[in-house]
């Protein structure tokens, strides 16, 4: 897929609440997907977390669903130009997945990975510390297949490409490694307040 510098769509209204080159989407949810959505029953439907750990681990959805409970409240930013405020996900809390596994000292990073195969990288720092979630729900009902249910990852303070759809697993890496955007020349990290949407800014 090309990558096209500057974006079109609404015209960016002045919004202090609005990272710099965004608007407010307000009711409306873009449905952006790199690959086909995919036919994935919950009861298919699992997650792992491997690499640098002391215990692997995979979860399965009845599993995933006895950890504690966890909720996001706020605001999604796309770095395509939307922004949602005051959306609500449901689900667990990655910090929850992470207990059980346990970090090595060594790992850094994360290279989250789809049940499509699609990958994103992120530091360990920007999913741990209750910054990041496996969600299923979305405004109290399941994550509609489009927008990465079952279950999709949630960093909801970087761009929503960091927040992978259909979640499989992490990786945990002692060194940063690029996923499918990232490869295809966006931004490492994706800071929405510093617009980090491409790999120079």
């Amino acid at each position: 897929m090309n990558i096209t510098r500057g974006f079109t769509g609404r015209p960016r209204a002045h919004d202090p609440g609005l990272p710099p080159g965004q608007y407010d989407a307000r009711d409306e949810w873009p449905v952006l997907s790199a690959e086909v959505t995919p036919d994935l029953a919950p009861e298919d439907w699992t997650f792992r977390i491997d690499g640098l750990v002391a215990e692997p681990r995979t979860w399965d959805w009845e599993q995933a669903h006895a950890l504690p409970a966890a909720a996001y409240e706020g605001d999604i930013h796309c770095v395509t130009g939307w922004s949602k405020f005051g959306v609500r996900f449901g689900g667990v809390s990655l910090d929850a997945f992470l207990n059980q596994v346990r970090p090595l000292p060594s790992a850094t990073h994360v290279v989250a990975y789809a049940h499509t195969g699609y990958t994103t990288n992120l530091p360990l720092a920007d999913v741990t510390g209750g910054r990041a979630w496996i969600a299923w729900e979305y405004g109290g009902e399941p994550l509609p297949a489009e927008h990465g249910g079952p279950a999709r990852l949630l960093v909801p303070h970087l761009y929503f490409w960091k927040s992978a759809k259909w979640i499989a697993g992490l990786r945990l890496l002692d060194h940063d490694e690029p996923g499918f955007w990232e490869g295809n020349g966006y931004h490492a990290r994706g800071n929405p307040w510093e617009e980090q949407r491409y790999s120079g800014d």
